[in-house]
């Protein structure tokens, strides 16, 4: 299959082959995990660590549960009272990891590239569960995942990115790789959270929600990333809503089957209406938190099997 990554630090990296691997795997994991016995032993022997440095529950528990699925031994890492908190630097933590021989390493960190700096210094396959503003891979790839089913397809389609996209490193792993699968994408937001430099993506940018919205497949919302904001970006939270928020009457401007996503956590009343985030037919953002389950056990099982290859080549036990 194609898959020749030894890390997964982001889209960047990835090309469209290896993207549609990786979702053709996470189909059959979407399968597994239907039955009663949702158990495979991909990773069975296999140690994964988690490091969490941002507080998570979406990412973390899917990573963990995707592991134990898979039959890997799981280990969460509490780095909110590690000895990071103590002054040891992340290359030292690198080396404390690397003395536990650990096969897959799950990072999420509040600095841009500071998971690169990681996966140079270990001797694991490592997976970015998101790095600053930088980069979220599996979380678009989960997008991709569900997009695709819904939609039959993941490309030629037109998708409005709605929102905060200054501060979302979702949306820039989602643009990258909607780009990639040859996909029409419009970025929609106030000026002050959707900066001009995003042009450079490929994408159309609006700050008018009729507009953006006019005619698309698939409207994504964003989180208002209140915590990476450090000035007066929107005037106020009703005021958003009024104009950004996405209600009925926004949505009618796009086609009558597109389909609304969120990556979560939802800011109700915010981002979007309780209403429209509910609606069966048309909102798949409880589908997105299923899809990530399997996506995130077909990213470790792919780079898993990398993992083992090389070490074979290189004679380490397996």
């Amino acid at each position: 299959m194609a898959f020749r990554q030894k890390h997964l630090l982001g889209i960047e990296p990835l090309h469209p082959d290896e993207i549609t691997t990786i979702l053709d795997v996470a189909e059959r994991y979407v399968d597994l995990n239907r039955q009663a016995d949702k158990h495979s032993d991909a990773l069975k022997g296999l140690t994964q660590i988690n490091m969490f440095f941002e507080n998570s529950t979406r990412t973390q528990s899917s990573f963990e549960l995707a592991g134990k699925r898979l039959g890997a031994d799981v280990m969460n890492m509490a780095m909110q009272a590690s000895s990071i908190k103590k002054g040891e630097t992340l290359i030292d933590t690198a080396l404390t990891l690397n003395a536990m021989h650990p096969d897959l390493l799950v990072v999420r960190h509040p600095h841009s590239g500071a998971v690169d700096l990681l996966a140079q210094k270990v001797n694991c396959a490592v997976l970015n569960a998101g790095d600053g503003k930088h980069e979220h891979p599996t979380q678009a790839l989960l997008d991709a995942l569900t997009i695709r089913r819904a939609k039959g397809r993941l490309h030629r389609l037109n998708i409005a990115i709605c929102g905060d996209i200054a501060h979302s490193r979702v949306a820039r792993s989602n643009l990258m790789l909607l780009g990639k699968m040859e996909n029409r994408v419009r970025l929609v937001g106030p000026p002050t959270l959707v900066p001009q430099q995003f042009r450079e993506f490929g994408c159309e940018i609006y700050d008018d929600m009729a507009e953006g919205l006019k005619d698309v497949d698939v409207v994504m919302m964003l989180r208002l990333q209140k915590e990476r904001m450090d000035g007066g970006f929107i005037p106020s939270e009703r005021e958003y809503f009024y104009r950004y928020g996405l209600d009925a009457d926004k949505l009618a401007h796009a086609k009558p089957d597109a389909i609304v996503m969120h990556p979560g956590p939802m800011n109700r009343g915010v981002e979007i209406d309780g209403t429209i985030a509910d609606d069966i037919n048309r909102s798949v953002i409880q589908e997105q938190v299923e899809m990530g389950v399997a996506v995130r056990m077909a990213a470790m099982d792919l780079l898993a099997r990398n993992l083992k290859a090389s070490r074979e080549e290189a004679g380490v036990m397996v």
